[in-house]
């Protein structure tokens, strides 16, 4: 185990009600897609509603708009879960089910290893990196930064 862990934070807005029959197939694998993640090499936590297995009743970006918020021990366990697991295939179907997003969708940042995100932080990360673009404190798989630099980075602002 490092010192860091990587948080992740997407949303997607719905194109129907998640009781829809439209959403049905997305409903049916959320249990399984979750499971897959929870015994993930590198997992380390996801968000859940208190008494719920998942998160999909929290809407802190919108009425329509579902969140899915994870940490992971590293930005390589998380790659192998998205695109090297049976969670491609979900995420293949993704335009069934939402709507395209002119903005960033997902963040991710550098975290002490054992700290709990908060929900509004993840939101701020979001916002930060829709203003301000990729940098250590929030960026994507495209334009990644390091621990060391996300680090390196917050000694320069503090």
């Amino acid at each position: 185990m490092t010192g860091h862990h990587l948080a992740q934070f997407n949303l997607a807005t719905l194109t129907a009600p998640l009781d829809s029959p439209a959403l049905a197939d997305f409903v049916a694998l959320l249990d399984p897609v979750n499971a897959l993640a929870d015994a993930a090499p590198g997992f380390v936590w996801r968000l859940t509603e208190e008494g719920e297995p998942d998160a999909t009743g929290l809407r802190p970006a919108g009425h329509d708009v579902i969140i899915n918020y994870s940490v992971w021990e590293s930005a390589e366990t998380l790659w192998d879960f998205v695109y090297r697991t049976p969670h491609l295939d979900t995420m293949r179907r993704r335009r069934e089910w939402f709507r395209r997003h002119a903005e960033a969708h997902l963040v991710l940042w550098w975290i002490p290893a054992g700290y709990t995100p908060t929900v509004e932080e993840a939101m701020e990360r979001l916002a930060h990196l829709r203003g301000h673009g990729p940098s250590p404190r929030a960026f994507t798989f495209a334009s990644a930064f390091t621990a060391r630099e996300a680090e390196d980075a917050e000694a320069v602002v503090s």
